[in-house]
Formats: C-alpha cells, sequence, structure tokens
C-alpha cells in the first residue's frame, strides 16, 4: 500500500464526507474489513479523487448519477451530502437525477429523487 495516496486520500475524504463520518467509520474496522477502508482511501480517495483533471463537484455529480443507477442507496446518501459539501447545488442534484432518469431508466431515477429528498429533509431537520 501507498501511504502517501492513503493519507491524501484519507484528507479528501474527511473534506468531501466530514472527518465525523470518515473517523467513525475507521474506528469501526476490524481485521476483516480494514484492508478494504485501506483499499478505499487509498485508491478511491487518494488516486481518483486526487486527480487535478475533474472539480470535485463534478466527481460528486458523476457519483450520484453512477450511484442511482447502480441502486446502491447507503452510498447514494452518502455522496450526496458529499456533494452539497463540494458545492453542488439542489437545483444541480435535480438537474443530475432528471439526467439519470432518462439514462438510466425512471425506476432509477424515482428512488433517487425519494432518497435526495430524504436526505434534504435530514439536513434541513437537523438545522433545526
Amino acid at each position: 500500500m501507498n501511504d502517501d495516496l492513503f493519507d491524501t486520500g484519507l484528507q479528501i475524504r474527511k473534506e468531501v464526507l466530514g472527518a465525523e463520518f470518515v473517523n467513525k467509520s475507521l474506528a469501526a474496522a476490524d481485521d476483516f474489513n480494514m484492508p478494504m477502508q485501506r483499499l478505499t482511501t487509498e485508491y478511491c480517495w487518494g488516486a481518483v479523487w486526487g486527480r487535478d483533471g475533474l472539480p470535485r463537484a463534478t466527481r460528486s455529480m458523476l457519483n450520484l448519477a453512477m450511484l442511482s443507477i447502480l441502486n446502491r442507496p447507503h452510498e447514494f446518501k452518502m455522496h450526496l451530502k458529499g456533494a452539497l459539501n463540494n458545492g453542488v447545488t439542489k437545483d444541480q442534484v435535480r438537474e443530475v437525477l432528471m439526467q439519470v432518469a432518462i439514462y438510466g431508466g425512471i425506476p432509477s431515477g424515482v428512488d433517487a429523487f425519494r432518497l435526495a429528498k430524504e436526505v434534504f429533509t435530514e439536513l434541513e431537520q437537523a438545522k433545526k
């Protein structure tokens, strides 16, 4: 494993998803799943998210589209929060999900809109 990529990935992961979430994930890791945490942090967040070719907001919008079509609700909700941290607006999320509905199928779009509404409601309630 590459410690420099891990450190870069850990920094980016915390900036996007929030340090509390990432620290909780790492603290919950055990001998079985810690290699997956390391792989994800190093390669996903360090090697790919750490590249300069796309802004973080664009990467977030791409993730939302792919996770919607792949039907990964847990990851979608987590990455929606990260997208908002990256400056993606609610209007932009709506446009991404409209695109998902056309190219990935109406059921994917409907599910993604439902999940997004849950996240928006949760975040609004947390502000109160």
